[in-house]
Protein backbone atom coordinates (compact mmCIF):
# COMPACT_ATOMS: atom_id res chain seq x y z
CA UNK A 1 0.00 0.00 0.00
CA UNK A 2 1.40 3.57 -1.09
CA UNK A 3 1.99 6.02 1.25
CA UNK A 4 -0.98 7.96 2.82
CA UNK A 5 1.19 11.33 2.86
CA UNK A 6 4.30 11.76 0.96
CA UNK A 7 7.12 14.66 0.45
CA UNK A 8 10.25 15.29 -1.12
CA UNK A 9 12.02 18.21 -0.10
CA UNK A 10 9.09 20.47 0.73
CA UNK A 11 9.75 24.06 1.44
CA UNK A 12 7.72 27.23 1.56
CA UNK A 13 9.34 30.91 1.71
CA UNK A 14 7.89 34.14 2.21
CA UNK A 15 10.18 36.56 0.68
CA UNK A 16 13.62 35.71 1.69
CA UNK A 17 12.30 33.79 5.01
CA UNK A 18 12.63 29.80 4.82
CA UNK A 19 9.38 28.76 7.02
CA UNK A 20 9.63 25.52 5.50
CA UNK A 21 12.60 23.50 5.01
CA UNK A 22 13.51 20.94 2.75
CA UNK A 23 11.08 18.80 4.63
CA UNK A 24 11.22 14.96 3.69
CA UNK A 25 7.53 12.92 4.99
CA UNK A 26 6.61 9.20 4.40
CA UNK A 27 3.78 8.70 6.67
CA UNK A 28 1.86 4.81 6.03
CA UNK A 29 -1.56 4.35 5.62
CA UNK A 30 -3.77 3.84 8.63
CA UNK A 31 -0.94 5.47 11.35
CA UNK A 32 -1.25 8.17 13.28
CA UNK A 33 1.58 10.29 12.88
CA UNK A 34 2.50 12.72 15.60
CA UNK A 35 3.41 16.35 14.46
CA UNK A 36 5.76 18.27 16.79
CA UNK A 37 7.56 21.43 16.89
CA UNK A 38 7.63 24.67 19.15
CA UNK A 39 5.27 27.77 18.08
CA UNK A 40 6.54 29.37 15.09
CA UNK A 41 8.21 26.07 14.07
CA UNK A 42 6.39 25.81 10.48
CA UNK A 43 3.92 22.96 11.38
CA UNK A 44 0.75 25.47 10.46
CA UNK A 45 2.69 25.99 7.12
CA UNK A 46 3.13 22.66 6.61
CA UNK A 47 -0.40 21.08 7.10
CA UNK A 48 -1.65 23.83 4.96
CA UNK A 49 0.60 22.90 2.10
CA UNK A 50 -0.63 19.28 2.36
CA UNK A 51 -4.04 20.50 2.40
CA UNK A 52 -3.61 22.55 -0.52
CA UNK A 53 -4.29 25.74 0.99
CA UNK A 54 -1.12 27.04 0.53
CA UNK A 55 1.64 26.42 -2.55
CA UNK A 56 4.63 25.05 -1.64
CA UNK A 57 7.66 27.22 -2.94
CA UNK A 58 9.49 24.41 -4.10
CA UNK A 59 9.59 20.27 -3.55
CA UNK A 60 6.32 17.83 -3.69
CA UNK A 61 3.57 16.11 -1.38
CA UNK A 62 0.96 13.66 -1.83
CA UNK A 63 -1.69 12.91 -0.23
CA UNK A 64 -4.12 9.71 -0.05
CA UNK A 65 -2.29 8.88 -3.64
CA UNK A 66 -2.58 12.67 -5.47
CA UNK A 67 -0.09 15.24 -6.05
CA UNK A 68 -1.07 18.90 -3.66
CA UNK A 69 -0.95 20.41 -7.22
CA UNK A 70 -4.31 18.31 -7.72
CA UNK A 71 -6.39 20.26 -5.20
CA UNK A 72 -9.68 18.81 -6.01
CA UNK A 73 -8.52 15.07 -5.84
CA UNK A 74 -6.73 15.32 -2.55
CA UNK A 75 -9.52 17.87 -0.71
CA UNK A 76 -12.17 15.20 -1.92
CA UNK A 77 -9.97 12.55 0.24
CA UNK A 78 -9.23 14.29 3.36
CA UNK A 79 -10.61 15.96 6.80
CA UNK A 80 -9.22 19.03 8.36
CA UNK A 81 -9.74 20.35 12.02
CA UNK A 82 -7.49 24.09 11.73
CA UNK A 83 -6.36 25.76 14.83
CA UNK A 84 -9.14 28.46 13.95
CA UNK A 85 -11.98 26.03 12.58
CA UNK A 86 -14.31 27.08 9.47
CA UNK A 87 -17.94 27.56 11.40
CA UNK A 88 -20.92 29.25 10.26
CA UNK A 89 -22.36 31.26 13.62
CA UNK A 90 -25.49 31.47 11.75
CA UNK A 91 -26.04 27.94 11.51
CA UNK A 92 -26.68 24.83 14.09
CA UNK A 93 -24.35 22.64 14.05
CA UNK A 94 -26.55 20.23 13.13
CA UNK A 95 -27.31 22.85 9.85
CA UNK A 96 -23.32 23.05 9.67
CA UNK A 97 -22.72 19.50 9.29
CA UNK A 98 -25.36 18.33 7.09
CA UNK A 99 -24.39 21.56 5.03
CA UNK A 100 -20.32 20.39 4.71
CA UNK A 101 -21.48 16.66 3.50
CA UNK A 102 -24.23 18.11 0.94
CA UNK A 103 -20.95 20.21 -0.58
CA UNK A 104 -19.09 16.82 -0.70
CA UNK A 105 -21.98 15.38 -2.09
CA UNK A 106 -22.13 12.07 0.41
CA UNK A 107 -25.60 11.50 3.10
CA UNK A 108 -23.97 10.71 6.62
CA UNK A 109 -27.33 11.73 8.29
CA UNK A 110 -26.68 8.50 10.57
CA UNK A 111 -23.17 9.28 11.30
CA UNK A 112 -23.64 12.97 12.18
CA UNK A 113 -25.91 11.94 14.64
CA UNK A 114 -23.72 8.86 16.32
CA UNK A 115 -20.81 11.92 16.46
CA UNK A 116 -22.99 14.41 17.80
CA UNK A 117 -24.26 11.92 20.69
CA UNK A 118 -20.38 10.71 21.17
CA UNK A 119 -19.21 13.96 21.60
CA UNK A 120 -22.36 15.35 24.25
CA UNK A 121 -23.86 17.82 21.22
CA UNK A 122 -27.05 15.68 20.31
CA UNK A 123 -28.96 18.03 23.15
CA UNK A 124 -27.61 21.24 21.56
CA UNK A 125 -27.60 20.05 18.22
CA UNK A 126 -30.24 23.00 17.27
CA UNK A 127 -28.75 25.88 18.94
CA UNK A 128 -26.79 28.05 16.74
CA UNK A 129 -23.21 27.77 16.41
CA UNK A 130 -22.67 30.99 17.52
CA UNK A 131 -23.98 30.82 20.81
CA UNK A 132 -21.63 27.66 21.85
CA UNK A 133 -18.51 28.00 24.19
CA UNK A 134 -15.05 27.35 22.68
CA UNK A 135 -15.41 23.61 23.64
CA UNK A 136 -18.34 23.36 21.70
CA UNK A 137 -17.40 25.13 18.71
CA UNK A 138 -14.32 22.53 18.98
CA UNK A 139 -16.12 19.42 18.62
CA UNK A 140 -18.65 20.50 15.87
CA UNK A 141 -15.51 21.42 13.99
CA UNK A 142 -13.94 17.78 14.79
CA UNK A 143 -17.44 16.71 13.60
CA UNK A 144 -16.86 18.21 10.71
CA UNK A 145 -13.60 17.16 10.00
CA UNK A 146 -14.23 13.48 10.02
CA UNK A 147 -18.06 12.99 9.57
CA UNK A 148 -17.17 12.09 5.61
CA UNK A 149 -14.96 9.22 6.28
CA UNK A 150 -11.81 10.60 5.04
CA UNK A 151 -8.75 8.48 4.14
CA UNK A 152 -6.99 10.94 5.92
CA UNK A 153 -7.60 13.69 8.64
CA UNK A 154 -5.06 16.52 9.63
CA UNK A 155 -6.15 17.58 13.44
CA UNK A 156 -4.32 20.85 14.72
CA UNK A 157 -4.70 21.00 18.43
CA UNK A 158 -8.14 19.03 17.94
CA UNK A 159 -8.40 19.11 22.54
CA UNK A 160 -8.25 22.93 22.38
CA UNK A 161 -10.75 24.22 24.36
CA UNK A 162 -12.28 20.56 26.03
CA UNK A 163 -12.67 19.13 29.21
CA UNK A 164 -10.86 16.15 30.10
CA UNK A 165 -13.28 13.98 29.72
CA UNK A 166 -14.39 15.34 25.93
CA UNK A 167 -10.24 15.12 25.35
CA UNK A 168 -10.70 11.24 26.31
CA UNK A 169 -13.37 11.03 23.82
CA UNK A 170 -11.30 12.68 21.23
CA UNK A 171 -8.10 9.99 21.90
CA UNK A 172 -10.65 7.13 21.47
CA UNK A 173 -11.89 8.57 18.21
CA UNK A 174 -8.45 9.20 16.85
CA UNK A 175 -7.32 5.32 17.74
CA UNK A 176 -10.56 4.03 16.12
CA UNK A 177 -10.13 6.20 13.02
CA UNK A 178 -6.23 4.83 12.60
CA UNK A 179 -7.67 1.16 13.55
CA UNK A 180 -10.18 1.69 10.71
CA UNK A 181 -7.73 2.73 8.35
CA UNK A 182 -8.10 6.48 8.61
CA UNK A 183 -4.52 8.22 8.63
CA UNK A 184 -4.28 10.86 11.44
CA UNK A 185 -1.51 13.80 10.96
CA UNK A 186 -2.24 14.97 14.71
CA UNK A 187 -0.21 18.26 15.49
CA UNK A 188 -0.20 19.00 19.27
CA UNK A 189 1.20 20.35 22.28
CA UNK A 190 0.61 18.03 24.52
CA UNK A 191 3.20 15.14 24.24
CA UNK A 192 2.13 12.23 26.79
CA UNK A 193 -0.92 11.66 24.64
CA UNK A 194 1.29 11.87 21.21
CA UNK A 195 3.74 9.53 23.03
CA UNK A 196 0.44 7.04 23.70
CA UNK A 197 -1.29 7.37 20.46
CA UNK A 198 1.43 7.91 17.84
CA UNK A 199 3.21 5.17 15.63
CA UNK A 200 5.46 7.88 14.69
CA UNK A 201 6.98 11.13 15.61
CA UNK A 202 8.58 13.94 13.49
CA UNK A 203 10.00 17.29 15.04
CA UNK A 204 10.12 20.57 13.50
CA UNK A 205 12.11 23.06 14.84
CA UNK A 206 12.99 26.35 12.45
CA UNK A 207 11.19 24.60 9.69
CA UNK A 208 13.13 21.51 9.16
CA UNK A 209 12.56 17.94 10.79
CA UNK A 210 14.99 17.46 13.42
CA UNK A 211 13.71 14.67 14.72
CA UNK A 212 11.91 11.45 13.31
CA UNK A 213 11.29 7.93 14.73
CA UNK A 214 8.38 5.62 16.94
CA UNK A 215 8.02 7.10 19.81
CA UNK A 216 10.15 3.88 21.87
CA UNK A 217 12.89 4.62 19.49
CA UNK A 218 12.99 8.18 20.25
CA UNK A 219 12.64 8.07 24.47
CA UNK A 220 15.09 5.13 24.65
CA UNK A 221 18.18 6.57 22.36
CA UNK A 222 19.81 7.54 25.39
CA UNK A 223 21.68 5.20 27.93
CA UNK A 224 18.82 6.12 30.23
CA UNK A 225 14.89 6.23 29.25
CA UNK A 226 13.73 9.47 28.89
CA UNK A 227 10.20 11.23 28.09
CA UNK A 228 8.94 12.64 24.97
CA UNK A 229 9.34 15.54 26.52
CA UNK A 230 12.53 15.68 27.26
CA UNK A 231 13.35 14.62 23.52
CA UNK A 232 11.73 17.54 22.57
CA UNK A 233 13.61 19.90 24.46
CA UNK A 234 16.58 18.26 23.24
CA UNK A 235 16.11 18.94 20.18
CA UNK A 236 14.18 22.01 19.68
CA UNK A 237 17.02 23.99 21.89
CA UNK A 238 19.30 26.60 20.77
CA UNK A 239 21.94 24.81 18.93
CA UNK A 240 25.35 26.17 16.92
CA UNK A 241 24.26 26.99 13.43
CA UNK A 242 26.98 24.02 12.35
CA UNK A 243 25.18 21.30 14.60
CA UNK A 244 21.68 21.69 13.24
Amino acid sequence: MPPAIETEDLTKRFDETAVVSDVDLTVPAGSVYGFLGPNGAGKTTTMRMLTTLVRPTSGTARVAGHSIENRDEVVSEIGFLPEEPPLYDELTAREQLRYVTGLRDVERDDRIETLLSRLDLAEDANERVGTYSKGMKQKTALIQAVVHEPSVVFLDEPTSGLDPRAARTVYDLITELADGGTTVFLSTHILPVVERLADMVGVLYEGSLVAEDAPEQLTHRAEEERSLEDVFLDVTSERPAEAR
